[in-house]
């Protein structure tokens, strides 16, 4: 009786995983306002809608090269999904673009790795275009670490699986990637039918690329072609491909095409002997393989180079070729990595197959109760680390309540509403007031604003600085003097930091570091920069810290609060180490304050 409460215990459990695992979606994706939105997407609470806006600023990202911003961003969404245990298709997309990632590095282990993951997924999710893209991307791997056999291997795989498709983009890619599986496998073993072959599936990618008016599989077919009748020798039908397909290329859409036809028209017009053209096209050829950045094209046009210099009879422009060739594919296919990627395989097969034995094996009442005992105690450090995480959490928003209850000082609205008020009375000049009130309204703006805007740029913060301390001079007549400067490598326009995190201080500054003193104060704000990090030092001429000067004391203790909790905000939320010193200026009157922050640049806060 005891084994079967467990055994009904467990299959409750079981159960309660299968609908979490269900409920991993996100509601707010299904708007037409904020597909396409990431950041819309990672200001949700929701960990999956976090996880797809990570997932959408990667793929921009990997498609404007950007890889480390790209890796941070898909290790971000990998997190996220994890927190809500996502089913296995969840994580399909997000495979896909680790080994996008991974390719554009020529790190191919890993993108193997990821390879791997995704194919049970596709397989079972019974999706074919994605399964037939992961079986090609597979062969291309093994293609690259010169391991034909292999790649012709996964190829043929990816061949019925393609078959059962209708005419689409998709289906054409994928033709196209089949053509070049094959003529690779020919290349390597000079085995004419499979150059056949290859003709016989570009032939199909082009009349579907057509027949749906795809200019981007158009172009790739052509080149295709292009390289089947160059190694049948049949160079004119080759280079009427070649112009063909580079009169459908636009500049900055088809930036691989151009590469490969560049480097193709160069290996053609060596092969008909016209050497000083082939060069001038080789050369092309790397130079956009080096804008690129990716090192197997990179490769490939050293090959070229050294080929047409080697057959000209330029010995020693072949052999710096060849020596940069070798470099570049030294690094991308030693023996110790093929090792590596091999063991990976082999070890997915093993798993596939472990898997299979312990589906069809009975289980014994011993591993339901270790099971048992095992999710118990899963459960009991789940509950543990979520209520870690609600006080955490809780402890952000009293922080962030805090500080929207500390924005800055009523009194300073008041007074400045009085004091342009007096100003209008007595000026007759209506652009002196017009441009005072201008400011006093953005400086209301902008403190509003502050309760749900967290970064500034450096030019807006000098900005707002400079309007405030205006209004502030008009109530405070001649009472003191101001400069906010940022020093010239500091780049103004793109530096972000925390809002509202210097007001207070200035603020402080003027009500009390200048009250009672007989001579004009002087304010100085200066924005540096110190190696990875950016110093904000605010100084003043005022009484300084006194210890029996309770008012103003207070006020830096409310001031010194309001910087505390937005450098907690800071250094939770992106991992920095900011933080900042108030003191009496050395050998003289008055505050410096240092405020220590982290080189944040726009593109870094996604």
């Amino acid at each position: 009786m005891k084994y079967l409460l467990l055994f009904i215990g467990l299959n409750f459990i079981v159960a309660g995983c299968v609908k979490a695992q269900s409920d991993c979606k996100c509601d707010a994706i299904d708007t037409d306002k904020i597909v396409g939105e990431p950041l819309v997407l990672l200001k949700s609470t929701n960990p999956v809608c976090k996880a797809i806006g990570y997932e959408i600023a990667a793929e921009d990202f990997l498609n404007k090269k950007n890889l480390d911003s790209a890796e941070l961003a898909l290790n971000n969404a990998l997190d996220n999904y994890k927190k809500v245990n996502c089913a296995d298709r969840n994580y399909l997309k997000l495979y896909r673009l680790f080994t996008i990632l991974y390719d554009n590095r020529a790190e191919f282990q890993l993108s193997l790795d990821y390879n791997l993951k995704a194919l049970p997924i596709a397989e079972k999710a019974n999706l074919p275009a994605e399964q037939a893209a992961i079986l090609l991307n597979i062969g291309q791997v093994f293609n690259r670490l010169k391991q034909a056999d292999k790649g012709i291997t996964y190829t043929r795989l990816s061949v019925p699986v393609i078959a059962k498709l209708s005419s689409s983009p998709q289906k054409a890619e994928l033709l196209n990637k089949v053509t070049a599986r094959y003529f690779y496998y020919f290349q390597d073993f000079k085995v004419a039918a499979y150059a056949d072959t290859a003709e016989l599936f570009v032939n199909e990618a082009l009349a579907i690329s057509r027949q749906i008016k795809n200019v981007k599989e158009e172009i790739i077919a052509l080149t295709r072609l292009n390289a089947i009748y160059e190694s049948r020798k049949k160079y004119d039908i080759a280079l009427k491909y070649i112009d063909e397909a580079l009169k459908l290329c636009v500049p900055g859409v088809h930036g691989r095409q151009y590469i490969t036809l560049y480097g193709d028209k160069g290996h053609m017009l060596m092969n008909m002997g016209n050497f000083a053209d082939a060069r001038k096209f080789a050369d092309s050829c790397l130079l956009y393989s080096n804008l690129d950045k990716y090192p197997p094209l990179i490769a490939n046009a050293y090959s070229l180079i050294y080929e047409i210099e080697n057959k000209a009879g330029n010995y020693k422009e072949a052999l710096l070729a060849l020596n940069n060739e070798k470099q570049i594919t030294d690094s991308l296919g030693s023996a110790q990595r093929t090792k590596a990627i091999n063991e990976l395989e082999k070890k997915y097969n093993q798993a596939k197959n472990e898997k299979t034995i312990k589906e069809l094996a009975q289980q014994k009442q011993i591993y339901i109760l270790l099971a048992t005992a095992g999710l118990l105690g899963l459960i009991a450090i789940g509950f543990f680390v979520r209520q870690q995480s609600l006080k955490h959490r809780q402890r952000i928003m009293e922080t962030e309540q805090r500080l929207n209850r500390a924005r800055m000082n009523p009194h300073f609205f008041f007074n400045a509403l009085a004091t342009l008020h007096s100003f209008a009375v007595r000026e007759k000049d209506a652009d002196a007031i017009a441009s005072n009130l201008s400011k006093f309204s953005h400086i209301m703006r902008e403190t509003l604003e502050s309760t749900y805007k967290e970064y500034v740029t450096v030019e807006q913060e000098i900005d707002f600085l400079n309007e405030y301390l205006d209004v502030q001079k008009i109530h405070f007549h001649k009472k003191f003097n101001y400069e906010v400067a940022a020093e010239k490598n500091v780049e103004a326009d793109e530096i972000i930091i925390p809002s509202m995190i210097i007001q207070p201080f200035v603020e402080n500054s003027i009500e009390h570091g200048f009250s009672g003193i007989e001579y004009t104060g002087d304010i100085k704000i200066l924005f540096q920069k110190f190696g990875n990090n950016l110093q904000i030092d605010i100084t003043d001429n005022g009484t300084g810290l006194v210890a029996d000067r309770k008012e103003n004391n207070e006020h830096v203790s409310r001031a010194s609060q309001i910087i505390k909790d937005r450098i907690y905000l800071l250094n939770i939320k992106l991992k920095t180490k900011a933080s900042f010193t108030i003191d009496n200026v050395a050998n003289g009157s008055g505050v410096v304050v240092k405020i220590i922050l982290p080189l944040l640049y726009i593109n870094d806060i996604i």
